[in-house]
């Protein structure tokens, strides 16, 4: 069971999944039924954008281009944000999704994570690695 929230004040689609990772948006709305126009059915929506000269490493531009995507529906909708609930009088930190402290697999930057690379820069006759922002806006924020 996912809950959404709507696409906009009017509009009666919700978006249950916004996955920026994996540039994934999964929307569902009720709209009338074919065969009995006096009921709704639940249609889901999933849209999937597949990203151009994708990297196996999005932190490393020398990695060859990635050529397989995988999406899981279960891996898209877990939610691993910790909530707080009370249980007989206690309050426990919980998270709705399992396998959270596995890394996801991103096909693309998440303008919400810093990512970087080493470079070669040449410093007094010495070549350093040094890591460079490849999402300074990320990196940078203030």
């Amino acid at each position: 069971v996912l809950a959404g929230y709507p696409v906009s004040p009017k509009d009666e689609e919700y978006v249950l999944v916004n996955n920026k990772c994996q540039c994934v948006t999964v929307t569902s709305k009720f709209v009338p039924s074919e065969e009995n126009p006096d009921e709704e059915i639940l249609v889901r929506n999933i849209r999937i954008l597949v990203p151009l000269k994708a990297r196996e490493n999005i932190s490393d531009p020398l990695s060859p281009l990635r050529t397989t995507f995988i999406y899981r529906m279960s891996e898209l909708c877990k939610n691993c944000e910790p909530m707080e609930i009370e249980l007989g009088g206690v309050i426990h930190q919980v998270q709705q999704g399992n396998s959270c402290e596995e890394p996801q697999t991103c096909y693309t930057y998440d303008r919400n994570e810093c990512y970087s690379s080493p470079v070669p820069l040449l410093y007094h006759g010495e070549v350093k690695h040094v890591p460079a922002a490849l999402t300074p806006d990320s990196c940078f924020a203030q």
